[in-house]
């Protein structure tokens, strides 16, 4: 039967149609032509009658077999070497025309960029919100070796509707990373940020309801976001932190505590520490697995309590990090969060970190040394931010390496340059690499045309 079946299939490249059956046989012609040419040269007789013919005839036209018989061959193989080529690029083409239609002039360049980004570095960011978006919008331009790993306590707007009414995790962050790491990113972006602005789907993002259709269809939200990975070609992976329904829970400094991610947020006041619900919830397998083979480890950027600490309460996760050989690099937002962070410097943001992820977990924080202009300044002192203090001997102290370069996009929204923010990342991590890796690591990396803007 599996004789069968695989003539069957062979068969099928002979239906009507395709757009293949010719060219192949323009390319079989052309090898005939370029094996005819040589034999010609050679006086071989490698083709038999056919050959003897065709040698026959030309020295029949010419008279001078010499003069006319070895310049006949080589054009014969000319001829044949270009239906060849016409052959084999008009099949490949009319396949590629089908597969990928709206890359078919560029497929070379497709194909280039797949193979460079793969031999990029291997690099996992945990985290959630639109900082993680972001830095993955960045990071795939050098490498598809990415790994997203995304908080899921979010409580609010669409997500948190779809968690509370079927069970689902929240797939608003999750939603936005496969964006990021989309080829397409414009396409998917349209089709996933789409919001629903009547009816009962009102508030509710496309990509929202598709993520939580995935995940009823298949029993499985990751097996959901896996399709997802299938059909846009994403140049990376996610995971959801946990695939158990967790809710934040963060206890501050004057007694108050207070539950679910949303509240958190919008709750004036310092917070002592963070704990989860449930608290035996385990990461997975394939999180852990990227962690383990990692060059680089990122966390943030992102809300500190909200978007970063979480994932650091699964104890599993945490450990991973801690035992894993890369490096665990901390990027801290530039600006202070209103009733999360106030007045908060780089220190205070890695002393939390280390608070609820223990020492060891980090080994260097990344800072944003940027001068705002003073009207953007006012407008986010006015909504009770202020841009992060700088304090790069604090922590040394705390037994980290510093590291601080300029981020800020420009704009009434202070926020990291994706292309920047991957720029130093990547010169960190060769700071990182012990010194008989960083070789390696730059004959690999520099293939990629785009790293050669990178200051090393």
């Amino acid at each position: 039967m599996k004789v069968k079946e695989k003539l069957f299939e062979m068969c099928k490249w002979f239906y009507p149609n395709l757009g293949v059956k010719r060219y192949f046989m323009l390319a079989a012609l052309g090898i005939f032509l370029v094996a005819s040419g040589f034999a010609v040269i050679s006086s071989g007789n490698a083709l038999g009658f056919l050959e003897h013919a065709l040698r026959q005839s030309i020295t029949n036209l010419a008279g001078d077999r010499t003069a006319s018989v070895i310049p006949a061959g080589i054009v014969i193989v000319l001829i044949g070497a270009v239906f060849i080529f016409i052959g084999l690029k008009r099949m490949i083409g009319s396949i590629i025309s089908v597969l990928i239609p709206d890359n078919e002039e560029r497929i070379l360049d497709v194909i280039y960029s797949r193979r460079q980004l793969k031999r990029g570095p291997r690099v996992v960011v945990i985290g959630g919100g639109t900082g993680l978006s972001a830095l993955l919008q960045g990071l795939k331009e050098y490498t598809s070796n990415l790994t997203a790993i995304v908080t899921v306590g979010d409580d609010g707007g669409s997500s948190g509707r779809l968690r509370r009414e079927l069970g689902v995790l929240p797939p608003g962050d999750i939603r936005s990373c496969l964006v990021a790491l989309a080829e397409k990113e414009d396409v998917m972006e349209d089709l996933f940020s789409y919001r629903f602005n009547s009816g009962t789907l009102e508030g509710h993002s496309l990509g929202n309801l598709f993520l939580a259709g995935l995940a009823g269809r298949y029993g499985d939200f990751q097996k959901g976001i896996e399709q997802v990975g299938k059909v846009f070609a994403l140049k990376g992976e996610v995971y959801p932190s946990t695939l158990s329904p967790v809710t934040l829970n963060a206890y501050f400094e004057d007694g108050r505590s207070i539950n679910g991610e949303t509240a958190i947020r919008t709750t004036p006041g310092k917070i002592k520490y963070l704990n989860i619900s449930p608290p035996d919830c385990e990461p997975l397998p394939g999180a852990l697995n990227a962690i383990g083979d990692a060059d680089l480890i990122i966390l943030g950027p992102g809300s500190l309590y909200t978007s970063v600490i979480p994932n650091l309460l699964i104890k599993g996760l945490r450990d991973k990090i801690v035992a894993a050989k890369a490096p665990c690099l901390y990027i801290c937002n530039i600006m202070t969060e209103p009733g999360e962070t106030d007045h908060y410097s780089v220190a205070d943001h890695l002393r939390a970190i280390i608070e609820h992820g223990g020492t060891g977990l980090i080994d260097a924080v990344l800072a944003a040394k940027e001068s705002i202009s003073q009207p953007v300044l006012s407008r986010y002192l006015a909504e009770g931010a202020e841009q992060v203090r700088n304090d790069a001997s604090a922590v040394a102290k705390l037994g980290v390496r510093y590291f601080e370069n300029d981020f800020y996009t420009g704009g009434d929204v202070v926020r990291h340059d994706p292309e920047k923010l991957a720029k130093e990342l990547l010169r960190i991590l060769f700071f990182l690499k012990p010194v008989n890796e960083r070789v390696a690591m730059v004959d690999s990396y520099l293939l990629n045309r785009k790293l050669k803007n990178i200051n090393m």
